[in-house]
């Protein structure tokens, strides 16, 4: 599909993005990070030494934080900036494009105040309608170190969807494809909030039948949420619902499931946010979660003990207590 790709971001999935999409001879492979001392340290060192230590970046990726050579005559951009920073990231991109290329987005969010998904942001600040989801079980720190990991492909454009799956693909890389980029959108902003609460059972020391209880009630609360706003059921059961939903809440890698963890063990939320070294999603996403469910009057029982717990000092114990004395329902 694409010769000329530029990855925007210089975080540990931007890196991960450029470093499999450079496995393709065929494709020249730009990444672009916006402070120019970070982009600098990565081209001299080839490492992404802060987010991503012992992996080493391919000579033949070009790194830069000149925003004009990097999107320059580019066939395909893909965006791996957090949630908050992307629309302010388009807006410097947008002048630099005569003409905007497809967009591969694989941001995990919804943004405040707006309530919009990734593609519905790049679509309104770039204008176009060619944007895929790519979306899944895909932390940067096993990709890079060519363990295998499947995604899904997600847009409403599935031909377009299908040359993404191909531009993608490696040996270790798999990539399939979906028609619904709601769904796909939705479970990965939605699935870093349940990641919060299994952190906060981890925290709390509450075992493994918790946290199965958890995840499993946490996927029905994703459905719900999003087949009330136009998904498929089906994508829920699928690589960017279950599939990311196991993964957050389980892996060691998992910011989300870091928070709640901390949360757990009696941290304010001030605390862990001024320590860590990169953003968890989850954080942001609940608010807006939270507050669409209200809108649309969605049942989210473990979204809002996870947003009390957040942002109105409800220690987590309680929080669970809450839900554990809900009233007694079917299944």
């Amino acid at each position: 599909m694409s010769n000329r790709i530029t990855v925007i971001g210089g975080g540990a999935m931007g890196t991960a993005c450029a470093i499999v999409l450079a496995e393709n001879p065929d494709q020249q492979v730009t990444l672009w990070a916006r402070n120019a001392e970070h982009a600098a340290n990565m081209a001299a060192s080839r490492q992404n030494e802060r987010l991503l230590p012992g992996v080493t970046i391919s000579e033949s990726i070009n790194i830069t934080s000149d925003i004009t050579s990097a999107v320059n005559d580019s066939d395909l951009l893909v965006m791996a900036v957090p949630t908050a920073f992307l629309r302010d990231c388009l807006q410097t991109i947008s002048p630099e494009l005569t003409d905007a290329p497809p967009v591969v987005s694989v941001i995990k969010g919804i943004e405040n105040g707006t309530f919009l998904r990734p593609s519905e942001i790049i679509g309104e600040v770039l204008g176009i309608r060619a944007v895929v989801s790519l979306s899944g079980p895909s932390h940067a720190e096993e990709i890079t170190r060519r363990l295998p990991a499947t995604v899904v492909a997600a847009s409403g454009d599935l031909p377009l969807a299908r040359r993404v799956q191909q531009t993608f693909s490696t040996d270790r890389f798999r990539v399939y494809t979906n028609a619904d980029i709601i769904g796909v959108e939705l479970a990965a902003a939605l699935k870093n909030v349940i990641a919060i609460a299994a952190g906060i059972c981890d925290g709390l020391g509450y075992g493994d039948n918790a946290k199965s209880a958890l995840m499993t009630r946490g996927l029905v609360e994703m459905t719900r949420f999003g087949t009330s706003l136009g998904a498929e059921a089906k994508t829920f059961a699928g690589l960017a619902g279950m599939g990311d939903l196991i993964t957050t809440c389980a892996s060691p890698y998992s910011r989300n499931r870091k928070v709640g963890e901390r949360l757990g063990k009696g941290e304010t939320l001030e605390q862990i946010l001024q320590s860590m070294d990169a953003v968890a999603e989850g954080v942001w996403t609940t608010r807006s979660v939270h507050e669409l469910a209200g809108t649309h009057g969605i049942e989210m029982p473990i979204t809002a003990e996870v947003f009390r717990v957040l942002f109105e000092d409800k220690r987590a114990v309680e929080a669970t207590d809450s839900l554990m004395m809900r009233p007694p329902r079917d299944e």
